[in-house]
């Protein structure tokens, strides 16, 4: 919703500003298609060129997260800690038990209580490979912790892809702006002969390119690049989660303590108070009983 409301706020304070100072709407109007058409199509152009297809669809697809926002919300948190509580516990009474879990997680009793983690395929691998890492007796928990931190690396600049690929055609824009004001002094040229009122009409098209590039760049699709990296840094968060607590885990911790490791790793605007949590937690022991 507050992204919708940014983009309107834009329009409204660019264009209403331009028409309360006096400014005309026609010339805009009218050459806006060709601008338009010269460079949202080169710099469609030059993302083409410069992805691969599933990084188009990944991109595109992550443009929703403009909209939407962060992924997971503070009762996720919650749910994950509460999920992390019930294996780490389940895995020190009965090591045999947590198997089945951590092997067949889309058949777990346990996953299946948090349907959104269960259906989140990296959070699911994460869980399982470590805990399986656990179960293998690994000597040095800094081995493990090692590879999540490269694991987790990986996945995180995998991630980021989307807004570096908007922030790149975010600066070229301008450039490509800058290109359709050219062609249109090129056609203004073509019409020097012309009198004063069509050639002011010709130039003032051809500065349509100008603006229309720095416009894209700075009030749109620079704005859309920023938010997808902070969303998808934001999201990030609940795999760091998922690393603090198994690492807590695999230095033998008892499962209280690595759930409050995890709590106190939480995003402060993510993270569940402590009387809460503790209530949840109450609630899965009753429910394992």
């Amino acid at each position: 919703m507050i992204g919708i409301v940014g983009i309107a706020t834009i329009f409204v304070m660019v264009f209403g500003g331009y028409l309360a100072a006096g400014g005309k709407m026609g010339i805009i109007l009218k050459s806006l298609p060709f601008e338009m058409m010269m460079i949202g199509g080169a710099a469609a152009g030059a993302f083409l060129i410069s992805n691969d297809m599933a990084s188009v669809k990944h991109t595109l697809k992550d443009v929703g997260k403009v909209f939407k926002g962060a992924k997971w919300k503070h009762d996720d948190y919650k749910d994950l800690l509460c999920l992390l509580f019930e294996l780490i516990r389940l895995a020190k009474q009965n090591p045999v038990a947590i198997e089945e879990h951590i092997e067949s997680p889309q058949d777990s009793s346990i996953f299946g209580k948090y349907p959104k983690i269960q259906a989140d395929k990296e959070s699911v691998a994460l869980i399982a490979d470590t805990m399986r890492s656990a179960s293998m007796n690994y000597d040095d928990p800094h081995q493990v912790e090692e590879v999540l931190d490269k694991r987790m690396e990986a996945s995180m600049h995998h991630a980021m892809h989307s807004s570096h690929a908007l922030q790149t055609v975010a600066d070229g824009l301008p450039a490509l702006g800058i290109v359709a004001a050219v062609l249109g002094v090129i056609k203004t040229m073509g019409s020097i002969d012309q009198p004063p009122e069509i050639l002011g009409k010709l130039i003032g098209g051809a500065l349509v390119g100008t603006f229309l590039g720095v416009f894209l760049a700075y009030g749109l699709v620079g704005p859309f690049a920023s938010k997808v990296k902070t969303v998808t840094e934001d999201d990030g968060h609940f795999h760091q989660l998922i690393r603090e607590v198994l690492i807590a885990n695999l230095h033998n911790h008892p499962p209280n303590i690595c759930i409050e490791v995890g709590r106190q790793n939480t995003p402060s605007h993510c993270r569940p108070d402590f009387a809460t949590l503790e209530e949840a937690l109450k609630e899965v022991k009753k429910d394992a009983a």
